[in-house]
């Protein structure tokens, strides 16, 4: 796990960043590579990287890497967990090694296969690879984004200039790079919190490298435009069994030369993660956050104590009050360069923060079942109701039922929020809504290989793939960011390629179960996991719903709610009376008011409370002094 940050262009141009000014751009990634640094450059491109060293903590795994003969180079955060199978299928061609680090495996693979190497790569990871033969360079991603990857493409003198970084801080310190918001993106912001829109980002010009996409740069081609390929789907389903499946993820993910632990909330598919881990990593640790105020027997602290007992698990608890959230919320934004997506990310930083001082390095998690077996009761309920009434609906149709359905902000309530120079602009919402109709054609190409059913069964299909593509890649980023702060490494073993491609091809049936009575109708959740793992979890977190957000942050926001006033981008998006109403009672409108005070903090990290509509950052000036 590390950080990387690169520039680029055509030749014969130059790149117009300074050593000094990229080796800054690499240092604001310290935090996600405490270990080591380097750079690497010719007159047209150059690579930097910050390494957190997981695997071989040697000089050995020193990055940017070169091949011997210098044709090939690589900066690379992730891990790969089919390491040591490619490598000896590599062996057996001949390839020799001189680590055992997988960046070395990596980089030979791509040295072998170029852009056809995605489908014999299994692990999380964001790249950039360069052949300088073929004067080309490649940006990818893994196929369900665990790992992130920014650029930006713009002028720079008397060329365009490609720039990359794993956070977009590191892209915003170029100097050549403009920090405005992207209004669109944040309209998306105020209606899913998630803080990218397809490849859009926050910041206007500042994209996101997709899940699964590999991005091809020509550097003869002084226009800098990609030939994109998307491998977000190349992985195929095996024939096993779920329990299978998910065993070997875990066990994949358990491979580290430095302490690992395990994080646990008590629920179903962390307790999984635990138990396997248990059986083949000695003296497992797990942690916890959340809130003591209100206490309960059924919240994630009492849960998660119960279920690490049950498994003989050492176990702590990060205790986040009231003071503890209101200091750490503004930090992150400041440290993240962007808002807040969930409350969350106060808690999983915290927790990270506890177990970095305890010495582990990497922690597993357990993102990815929600949205790969069907986990959200409430959000399934509605799509299916949604589609038994409308059984020819449009790909629009269904982009804008989940608009509605999984909004934020209510758009019956945006009129009222919301001043009239935001909305009035262009109709947002439905630029929001072409956006994910193009969401909803990946999902018709990944419905394809999905078990055959009836009509309804496949738009409920549509409906999971849609949480994968949207919500999944929310909460990956989320757990990246808010354990990489604190230089440690998040693992997802159940959003793992691999079992992604195992749940698409079970039926609905295999997947959830409708029972009604007389009053409603109840679903039971992730069938294959409840199932496969009946025998090995306590009792407890086989039975236990589905929760939210473990701290009580509509009580908690009154602190930092009058910072809205005096933010000049709230104050251009959000209608005065929406302001006052958060400012004095931020609990009364808590779904307005988190999005809105999160902007707030934002414009004051970034833009200096001077952001607005309109304002470009005032720090341009210093950033070109370096």
């Amino acid at each position: 796990m590390c950080g990387i940050v690169g520039a680029a262009c055509a030749l014969p141009y130059r790149l117009s960043v300074s050593p000094a000014r990229l080796a800054h751009m690499r240092d604001l990634l310290t935090h996600r590579g405490p270990d080591d640094a380097g750079i690497w450059s010719t007159p047209n491109v150059a690579l930097a990287h910050r390494r957190l060293s997981i695997l071989d903590p040697t000089p050995a795994g020193h990055q940017p890497m070169l091949t011997p003969d210098a044709r090939h180079a690589l900066v690379y955060n992730g891990e790969l967990y089919n390491d040591t199978e490619l490598r000896h299928r590599l062996a057996r061609q001949g390839v020799t090694f001189a680590s055992n680090c997988d960046t070395e495996t990596l980089l030979a693979v791509l040295a072998r296969f170029g852009s056809d190497a995605a489908e014999h790569l299994r692990g999380m990871y964001a790249f950039a690879y360069l052949d300088l033969a073929a004067h080309r360079l490649i940006l990818a991603r893994d196929p369900l984004g665990i790992k992130p990857l920014y650029y930006w493409i713009g002028p720079a003198g008397d060329h365009l200039e490609l720039v990359f970084a794993s956070e977009p801080r590191a892209i915003l310190a170029h100097p050549h790079v403009p920090a405005r918001p992207d209004l669109h993106a944040i309209n998306h912001y105020l209606t899913t919190i998630r803080t990218t829109l397809t490849d859009h980002t926050l910041f206007e010009g500042v994209r996101t490298v997709r899940p699964g996409q590999w991005l091809t740069f020509d550097l003869r081609d002084p226009t800098l435009e990609p030939d994109i390929c998307d491998n977000s789907l190349i992985t195929r389903a095996p024939d096993a069994t779920t329990r299978e499946i998910v065993e070997r993820s875990i066990v994949a993910h358990l491979r580290t030369d430095v302490p690992l632990c395990s994080l646990l909330s008590g629920g179903l598919d962390s307790t999984i993660i635990a138990a396997v881990s248990a059986q083949h990593h000695s003296g497992l640790h797990t942690y916890c956050a959340g809130s003591p105020e209100p206490a309960s027997d059924t919240d994630d602290l009492a849960c998660a104590r119960r279920a690490a007992q049950s498994l003989g698990l050492a176990h702590t608890q990060t205790i986040i009050d009231h003071h503890a959230f209101s200091e750490l919320w503004p930090s992150l934004i400041t440290r993240l360069g962007v808002p807040l997506s969930t409350p969350n990310e106060v808690a999983i930083n915290a927790v990270a923060r506890d177990l970095k001082s305890a010495s582990h390095t990497v922690a597993l998690s357990g993102e990815g079942a929600d949205e790969l077996f069907g986990g959200y009761d409430h959000s399934l309920a509605l799509a299916r109701d949604f589609h038994a009434r409308n059984p020819h609906a449009s790909l629009s149709d269904m982009a804008r039922f989940e608009i509605e359905s999984n909004a934020w902000i209510p758009t019956s309530l945006k009129p009222a929020a919301l001043t009239d120079r935001f909305t009035l602009d262009t109709d947002r919402d439905e630029l929001l809504a072409c956006e994910l109709e193009r969401e909803f054609r990946w999902c018709e190409r990944a419905a394809a290989a999905a078990a055959s059913g009836t009509s309804l069964d496949r738009r409920l299909h549509h409906h999971l793939l849609f949480q994968q593509r949207v919500n999944l890649a929310g909460l990956l980023q989320r757990l990246d960011t808010s354990t990489m702060l604190e230089s440690v490494e998040g693992r997802t073993p159940l959003a793992d390629a691999v079992v992604a491609a195992h749940a698409r091809s079970l039926s609905m049936d295999a997947l959830i179960n409708w029972r009604t009575d007389r009053v409603e109708t109840h679903v039971e959740t992730k069938i294959p996991l409840r199932r496969a793992f009946a025998d090995m979890i306590p009792a407890e977190p086989l039975a236990r719903p589905k929760a939210s957000f473990p701290l009580p942050f509509q009580e908690w926001m009154h602190t930092l709610a009058p910072r809205v006033r005096s933010s000049t981008l709230v104050r251009d998006i959000f209608s005065t009376a929406a302001i006052e109403i958060v400012a004095q009672n931020p609990g009364s409108a808590w779904r307005i008011a988190w999005p809105m005070i999160n902007l707030a903090l934002w414009d004051a990290a970034i833009f200096g409370s001077r952001g607005g509509i309109d304002t470009n950052n005032n720090a341009r000036a210093e950033a070109r002094a370096l």
